[in-house]
């Protein structure tokens, strides 16, 4: 799937996320976003279509919730909530 940094997710799916990127994602440093249109605290951007997660690039990020993130359908294929958000429905 490919993300289309519209912040459906990180500002209303409730997942479990990294306190601190220092520390990794280790016991004691998970906390809850809890979702309900408030912004994941690693969300970077004020424009829908340009959001960028401050922690994609961390070397654990692979372990977390949000890289397991996926859809029904093609694997290559647009984020169908993206679409949906882009274009205002």
């Amino acid at each position: 799937m490919k993300c289309l940094r519209c912040g459906y997710c990180c500002k209303r799916l409730w997942v479990p996320i990294v306190d601190d990127p220092a520390l990794g994602p280790v016991e004691d440093n998970i906390i809850t976003h809890e979702g309900l249109g408030t912004p994941c605290k690693h969300l970077r951007g004020s424009t829908p279509g340009k959001y960028l997660c401050a922690v994609h690039d961390e070397p654990w990020y692979a372990e977390t919730p949000c890289a397991a993130y996926d859809q029904v359908g093609r694997m290559d294929g647009p984020c169908r909530i993206g679409v949906r958000e882009l274009k205002g429905a």
